[in-house]
């Protein structure tokens, strides 16, 4: 059990078995912190691995082409092109299972990493992120920047109880000046950056609460559920989609920005259990909700047509294009559908 949330393995012995023979294999993903001292560093240097292999497409050619210039680079570069075709509309969650589904495929491949993708369970630590195993300087992914003033000329306010905004100071990705190459915002151009946190506990404790998880789990159909998880645009209903990013990444981080967000290597824990939260609601309704799918396709578009299982998703050169459809079900591997993974626990309604 994970802070008294009730353990639930989903798959049952008949998924288990459709994903057998090896490989691939049924893998569970685990709560960060109930990872050992060894697994969370062989996931760590993993992540390294992909931030120091080189890209798969030429595109990188400093200064003057653009910055794909690690492989970690080409899922970047892929969510910043496309940031305005998968955010506040219906397949959002579809599309980032998929989009973290092929990092956790990229560390095993191509880095050699065992294990499954880890999730941050934020609700755990919502009282004060700061103090979350996540941010540990020695086995987590070191924590925040120092405090930079907020720009008042700025056409976006300031996230409210921002704490840092600068290079961050500790862990394994602190000192590196040149581990974030693409942004801010849509920007491709090459522009070595470090990695930059400015976390903003006090907004984070607004969204990523147990309260605030009950009352997404709650909805009674896809569409509302896909709406309180992203919430609107601004700070006033952020979601708890928002919640992990601007609680981690407040005004000035990379987490904070919609477009560069995935350059900084919690995004993939956030969203990890973005995943675990959709599935938890699914596995609620078990086998209707694995095709229940709504809302707009284009973004903020109630009169754009609605998206079905048809939906076509792509996450350009690191995986294979797919659709909605084929990711409704994550232990799918064998039939017929392109996931291959569960959760040790998930989320039950109080």
């Amino acid at each position: 059990m994970v802070g008294g949330i009730k353990s639930l393995i989903i798959c049952a012995s008949a998924a288990l078995a459709a994903c057998t023979p090896t490989p691939p294999t049924l893998i569970v993903r685990k709560e960060w912190r109930t990872l050992t001292t060894s697994e969370k560093a062989e996931y760590i240097n993993a992540v390294k691995c992909i931030l120091a292999k080189p890209a798969l497409t030429p595109e990188g050619s400093p200064p003057t082409g653009h910055g794909v210039i690690s492989r970690y680079d080409n899922l970047v570069y892929t969510h910043i092109q496309q940031t305005m075709q998968v955010h506040y509309v219906g397949h959002f969650l579809a599309w980032h299972r998929l989009f973290t589904a092929t990092y956790e495929k990229m560390l095993r491949n191509e880095c050699g990493y065992t294990g499954a993708q880890p999730y941050w369970d934020w609700t755990l630590d919502a009282a004060d992120i700061t103090a979350s195993p996540v941010f540990d300087p020695v086995t987590g992914f070191g924590g925040n920047g120092p405090w930079v003033p907020s720009d008042p000329t700025s056409w976006m306010p300031p996230v409210p109880g921002r704490t840092g905004g600068g290079c961050v100071v500790d862990g394994p990705f602190a000192g590196i000046n040149d581990l974030v190459h693409l942004g801010p915002e849509s920007s491709l151009v090459y522009n070595p950056q470090c990695l930059k946190r400015d976390l903003a506990p006090s907004f984070a404790s607004m969204y990523l609460g147990m309260n605030q998880t009950q009352l997404t789990l709650s909805q009674p159909d896809f569409g509302w559920f896909n709406a309180v998880v992203e919430g609107s645009p601004n700070f006033d209903a952020s979601g708890v989609h928002g919640g992990g990013h601007f609680g981690v990444g407040g005004t000035f981080g990379q987490m904070g920005d919609l477009y560069t967000s995935p350059a900084d290597p919690i995004f993939h824990l956030h969203h990890a259990n973005l995943d675990r939260l959709w599935w938890s609601w699914q596995s609620l309704n078990l086998p209707a909700r694995l095709s229940d799918i709504s809302g707009p396709s284009i973004i903020m578009d109630p009169t754009s047509p609605n998206v079905t299982l048809a939906h076509p998703l792509s996450v350009g050169v690191s995986g294979v294009d797919t659709t909605v459809g084929d990711v409704m079900k994550i232990d799918a591997c064998g039939t017929g559908g392109s996931m291959c993974y569960t959760y040790d626990s998930l989320y039950t309604l109080l």
